[in-house]
């Protein structure tokens, strides 16, 4: 039975697992899921903290009209703090500095002019003048012992600096799973090889290499071909030591699509084969029961691109502990007439205009083995089988890419 895309997605997620975690060091975090809360050690800001260069008054002086302020001394960004000793006078503060004490204002210099008498500096206020101004107050931001990062998070520049600010130095994240992906076809020829005309070269493990590798994900491939016995002998030496297998091709109804059939001779359990959508519909997923997951894509490579990204990368961020992002969400730019009784995967560009809208351009596509299609574009826009006229401007689930 065909099932729908929500009926297979639903499926595929269910069979999601744990893959477990490891502590590294936390500059080599980035890019990795986050697994445990940051928590700030202390207050943020640590303490009162200047926001402005130029002096630190007490207030209640120019409260009871005091305009002009002798100087004690100057308080640096990272030097112990300070005592006013007079509050009659003022001490130069500088941005990042610790308030000193006996100090609850700060004046900026565009709001003072300097002066000197017998080599004593002054400075006079000729701005009107709030009680607490220019003062970042200590704890106003983060209490000691707030989340500061929740469990699940990808872990990027941001992330990096507050694990700096924390003195987290090591940091549990998920491990990234075992991927093998798998090229299928006799057609097939190594990148470097010159194609007879009745080949082509290996293109779509190179496509999923690369979308996984912007994942943080090193994955490897093999090429099998396609015989029978050839392709169990190669995948039986890969179950124990990977959690993913993706491949690409045999999976159709072709004499020589072997790879569903040896799949269940080596015991994988089907899930489901065949998806109402276009592209990708030929699209088979299974598991082993104590052994990887099988996302056994179409050949053509546009199809195998959108399952990549409509439902393996979906299950291993899932795998991994992150939160599913958002849905995104585009207008279409012209009417498209679709009658086929499929989910259609329509490859757009996305533009984004001044008023807030998405924008999602159709772009000239001649199939699911027009790869050069994905080139000028950004995302696949979800046309639902449930309609099959689309009109401009009607807003639909995107799948980015880009």
């Amino acid at each position: 039975m065909m099932l729908t895309v929500a009926a297979a997605f639903n499926a595929v997620m269910q069979t999601v697992r744990d893959l477990g975690t490891e502590t590294v060091p936390f500059e080599s975090a980035t890019g990795r899921i986050l697994r445990e809360p940051i928590l700030a050690d202390r207050p943020f800001p640590p303490f009162d903290r200047i926001t402005m260069d130029g002096i630190a008054v007490n207030y209640e002086s120019f409260a009871r009209g005091q305009h002009i302020f002798g100087v004690e001394d100057v308080q640096a960004a990272g030097t112990p703090q300070l005592q006013l000793s007079n509050t009659a006078n003022c001490i130069e503060v500088m941005t990042g500095a610790i308030l000193p004490d006996m100090t609850d204002t700060v004046i900026p210099y565009e709001h003072l002019t300097a002066s000197e008498h017998e080599g004593f500096r002054r400075f006079t206020v000729h701005k009107a003048v709030k009680k607490g101004q220019n003062i970042h107050r200590i704890g106003s931001d983060i209490a000691t012992g707030a989340v500061l990062i929740p469990t699940g998070t990808l872990i990027g520049p941001a992330e990096a600096g507050v694990l700096a600010t924390v003195g987290k130095t090591r940091v549990k994240v998920s491990k990234l799973p075992r991927v093998v992906l798998i090229a299928t076809g006799n057609e097939l020829v190594p990148v470097h090889a010159t194609p007879a005309l009745h080949q082509v070269r290996m293109s779509n493990v190179y496509s999923m290499l690369a979308s996984l590798e912007q994942m943080g994900i090193k994955a490897r491939y093999i090429h099998l071909p396609d015989e029978e016995a050839a392709m169990k002998d190669q995948l039986q030496a890969l179950l124990a030591e990977t959690d993913i297998w993706i491949s690409s091709g045999a999976v159709s109804a072709g004499k020589y699509d072997y790879l569903p059939t040896v799949l269940q001779q080596l015991g994988m359990q089907q899930v489901f084969h065949k998806v109402q959508q276009r592209p990708g519909k030929p699209f088979l997923f299974g598991r082993f029961s104590n052994g990887p997951v099988v996302f056994a894509l179409p050949g053509n490579p546009v199809s195998g691109f959108m399952c990549f990204y409509r439902y393996v990368q979906s299950w291993i961020n899932a795998a991994m502990g992150a939160a599913l992002p958002a849905p995104a969400y585009a207008q279409l730019s012209e009417k498209v007439v679709f009658d086929a009784a499929l989910e259609y995967y329509l490859p757009v560009k996305l533009q984004s205009l001044s008023d807030g809208r998405m924008i999602a351009i159709p772009q000239p596509y001649q199939g699911s083995g027009d790869l050069a299609s994905l080139l000028k574009a950004d995302a696949f826009l979800t046309l639902p089988l449930e309609d099959n006229v689309f009109e401009k401007g009607n807003s639909y689930q995107v799948w980015k890419f880009r």
